[in-house]
């Protein structure tokens, strides 16, 4: 599991532009997608081989003194995640009272807190920094998050401070399910439905889980672990949202499975969060089933099931390949019919193709439809190698890493898809130049 770092500070101070420079240009390929929500306020990030994951939190507004007690909730919840804090503040505003109360909050934590104070464009406005040393933390660092100055010092100080990237307890031969989606969608009701007894306090008010709760069992001789993922801690509202962090705290668990079970509500239907989710266990390569749950709540007929997978179909654009299970969780119906795709989705998690076959689908494909010019270049694939499961990964070595277009890129993918079975799992397609 790897470390996190919280970025906190009031609004318009640009903390989600130093977020971008700390993740940088490492995020994935799916986002072009159409489908993918952008305004994701979490993500990996690397520095020197060190990995960890960056929360981007929303503006820490004060309001009547002392503090709202909705906006300490919101910083609990970005300290509760995280190892490391970034505080920022604004060098063109200057120290004001605001930064005072959250740093009062910080410190509470006993987490390291590194000041990043941004918009130092220019050297003229480096000696405006030391004002902020008054606020009590060791590391004050300028920076400008829209050029990049003084971004290296920043990382290395993050890692610096990050903990050790913790490992996995669970074998390679346990099957780790991971159960997300947003809050009260029945999450820990489906987690008793699988295990057939109530192991998970189950109630209607959005948040009772506090933290991850592994399971495991045995069914039909496979060793499974199922994590039953926190919901947010405090409740009632949040600056910005609620639904907004509902899902911060199950990102670790995604990172930790196998297969993650995205949880839909057949009543109050499809929403951006279910998609911000989605796009996060995409982003980690991991195996995924989309199941619309409270099934027996809803009126039906006999084409209400069609018309509901079409509807995630058109949303989920970037999941094609996710297949779709209905059931009820409290009332158990159509259960049964989940460990079966499961079983099939983690099959070809780990599935493994010859490298002749590969390649033969390959040079196939790129007979039946050449690839165009793209860059001043016609790409060349020379060879084909899988190199990797869970997820499936495939290197292909080529002439020019640049030469392959986005849209070739995921004509390339679909033919793979159309000759082996990759239902429910994702593939990757890694470009090497030949040397």
């Amino acid at each position: 599991m790897l470390p996190i770092v919280a970025i906190v500070g009031r609004p318009n101070v640009g903390k989600s532009t130093i977020f971008n420079r700390i993740i940088g240009d490492r995020i994935s390929i799916t986002d072009d997608t159409p489908g993918i929500t952008r305004d994701r306020i979490y993500a990996k990030s690397e520095w020197y081989g060190r990995k960890f994951n960056v929360i981007d939190t929303g503006g820490i507004e004060i309001s009547d003194a002392p503090f709202l007690a909705e906006i300490k909730a919101q910083v609990e919840i970005a300290i509760e995640e995280s190892n490391v804090i970034i505080f920022v503040v604004d060098v063109h505003i200057g120290l004001i009272n605001d930064d005072f109360e959250i740093m009062k909050l910080l410190f509470q934590s006993k987490k390291p807190v590194l000041i990043a104070v941004n918009k130092v464009d220019d050297l003229s406005l480096k000696d405006h920094i030391y004002d902020f040393y008054s606020l009590g933390a060791d590391d004050v660092i300028a920076v400008s998050g829209i050029h990049g100055i003084g971004m290296g010092d920043l990382m290395e100080k993050i890692i610096q401070y990050l903990p050790n990237e913790t490992f996995d307890e669970y074998t390679d031969d346990y099957l780790k399910l991971c159960v997300v989606g947003r809050p009260n969608v029945g999450k820990s009701s489906l987690t008793n439905a699988i295990l057939g007894q109530d192991r998970v306090i189950v109630s209607d008010i959005g948040g009772t889980t506090t933290d991850s709760i592994d399971t495991e069992f045995v069914k039909d001789e496979q060793k499974y672990v199922v994590i039953d993922t926190a919901g947010l801690r405090k409740r009632g509202k949040i600056f910005e949202s609620v639904e907004k962090y509902s899902y911060l705290r199950a990102m670790e668990a995604i990172e930790r499975s196998d297969v993650c079970l995205l949880l839909l509500d057949a009543i109050a239907g499809i929403q951006e969060q279910d998609k911000h989710i989605a796009g996060y266990i995409l982003e980690n390569g991991k195996a995924m089933i989309i199941i619309v749950n409270k099934w027996d709540a809803i009126v039906k007929n006999d084409q209400t099931m069609t018309e509901f997978t079409k509807v995630i179909r058109e949303e989920f654009q970037f999941l094609p390949y996710v297949p779709v299970v209905f059931l009820s969780a409290k009332t158990k119906a159509r259960v049964a019919t989940l460990f079966p795709v499961i079983t099939r989705v983690f099959a070809n998690y780990q599935k493994r193709i010859s490298t002749s076959t590969i390649n033969e689908v390959v040079s196939d494909a790129m007979s039946y439809f050449p690839p165009k010019e793209h860059n001043q270049t016609v790409i060349k694939v020379y060879y084909v190698t899988q190199v990797a499961i869970k997820c499936p990964t495939f290197v292909l070595f080529v002439n020019d890493i640049d030469a392959l277009h986005f849209s070739y890129y995921r004509y390339l993918e679909n033919r793979i898809r159309e000759r082996f079975d990759f239902e429910g799992t994702p593939i990757k397609l890694i470009l090497r130049k030949r040397e």
